[in-house]
């Protein structure tokens, strides 16, 4: 299959300055590795928000079950602080 495209004065240079490079043989070569480039990061994009979609759901069902409770920093801190003491040297 054969597609032209246009490309900004900008981007064409970068193309022309990679086939330059020797890395690639052509400029076909370097926007086919672009694209791949493009769906594999995409598809670690997609696999994030999952995630995050996935861990907020949690997070919502947990206050909704009460088993989230007031966190009071200062605590935290002098509980971490207590407990690096103990184990600093």
């Amino acid at each position: 299959m054969t597609i032209n495209i246009s490309l900004p004065a900008e981007m064409e240079a970068r193309v022309r300055e990679h086939v330059a490079s020797g890395l690639y043989g052509s400029a076909s070569e370097v926007v086919r590795e672009a694209l791949r480039l493009f769906d594999a990061y995409q598809s670690v994009r997609m696999s994030t928000l999952v995630a995050l979609k996935a861990d907020l759901d949690k997070g919502v069902a947990d206050l909704r079950a009460g088993r989230v409770v007031p966190m009071d920093m200062a605590t935290l801190k002098a509980e971490g602080r207590a407990r690096r003491s103990k184990h600093a040297p």
